[in-house]
């Protein structure tokens, strides 16, 4: 499911009086509130759904595909998703 697809849905959900505009503002505010607890917070739990976590990446030496040169890579930070039982459950 893509985000159209999904703001398709918001929707459906919502009901008849629901707009296609109304549904895709909602689904953004949801995805800028994700993403302001995670860079507020470094953490968002949604109950019955999941966490979504940031968590560092240590520096390391990687290989250049294209010349098989050895390169270091920094060290970084990356968000988690993590499912919670409810959602295990459905797939």
């Amino acid at each position: 499911m893509n985000k159209a697809a999904l703001i398709l849905e918001v929707q459906k959900l919502l009901g008849k009086d629901t707009s296609k505009a109304a549904a895709e503002r909602a689904v953004d505010a949801v995805i800028e509130g994700i993403k302001k607890g995670i860079k507020k917070e470094k953490n968002v739990q949604l109950v019955g759904f999941g966490t979504f976590s940031v968590a560092k990446r240590a520096a390391r030496m990687g290989v250049n595909p294209q010349t098989g040169e050895k390169i270091k890579i920094k060290a970084s930070k990356t968000v988690k998703f993590k499912a919670g039982q409810a959602l295990k459950d459905l797939a």
